[in-house]
């Protein structure tokens, strides 16, 4: 058995920096999407989330014309169940009906290279959600196969870097960006990971699914993946210090 203070490091999100240097964070950012139909008042929903003091983004369905999709998104996770779980019990809230094959739950994780740790556990998902051009955007969950586990680790960094690398360059482009989250025991369907792709038009996030199927992790490693809810933004809560 790993000495407890081996496994208070190991649970800890760490990374490299460009210069070497090691860095290491035990906060990381809760998010989870309820999705709901049976809106025909959308602007209720509205006034009664605004005023909640919540971090979250209000989404209309583009698959039902009375569906709405809600992301919330804290550090704590005791939060999702009490000040958000508030919120979807009461009105308007409670009169719609829930889609709960479409909730997703997840936790910003670190990939071991990220310059900037804290940015890209806390800010970076709070502000590509959240961001006033960003409008649309495609959330799904995915679930890799048990081969993956077994290559060996040089072998899953470059299948992970083909895919990232993709994604870098519709981001760099402005076309498209993700929010990556890890959902290991919180999806009621033993999901790995939770995508959310966000960006200013709906086309350019398609196509970037279109080009991750050709990648070796989608092609010969996804056992599952969806399904995908595709949302256009109603509202956003401001991110603290922006605007």
């Amino acid at each position: 058995m790993e000495p407890v203070n081996d496994l208070q490091s190991e649970i800890q999100e760490r990374s490299l920096s460009q210069e070497g240097t090691r860095q290491s964070l035990n906060t990381r950012l809760f998010m989870q999407l309820h999705v709901y139909t049976g809106c025909v008042d959308a602007p209720a929903l509205v006034e009664a989330v605004k005023h909640r003091g919540l971090e979250c983004v209000l989404y209309q369905d583009v698959n039902d014309p009375k569906g709405i999709g809600i992301l919330a998104m804290s550090e704590d996770p005791v939060t999702l169940v009490t000040r958000h779980r508030d919120l979807l019990i009461s009105s308007p809230f409670r009169e719609l009906v829930a889609k709960p094959e479409f909730t997703m739950v997840g936790r910003t994780y670190a990939g071991g290279y990220e310059t900037d740790l804290e940015n890209w556990l806390l800010r970076r998902p709070r502000l590509t959600t959240r961001n006033p051009e960003w409008l649309w955007a495609i959330w799904y969950p995915l679930r890799r196969s048990g081969a993956f586990a077994k290559l060996p680790p040089q072998e899953q960094g470059a299948i992970l870097r083909e895919h990232a690398m993709i994604g870098r360059a519709y981001g760099e482009a402005d076309l498209g960006h993700d929010v990556r989250l890890a959902c290991y025991g919180l999806d009621v369907h033993d999901n790995d990971f939770v995508i959310g792709l966000i960006g200013k038009a709906l086309y350019p996030l398609s196509h970037i699914v279109q080009a991750m199927r050709k990648t070796r992790q989608t092609s010969e490693f996804i056992q599952s993946m969806g399904p995908f809810f595709v949302g256009y933004v109603l509202w956003q809560a401001p991110v603290k210090g922006e605007g």
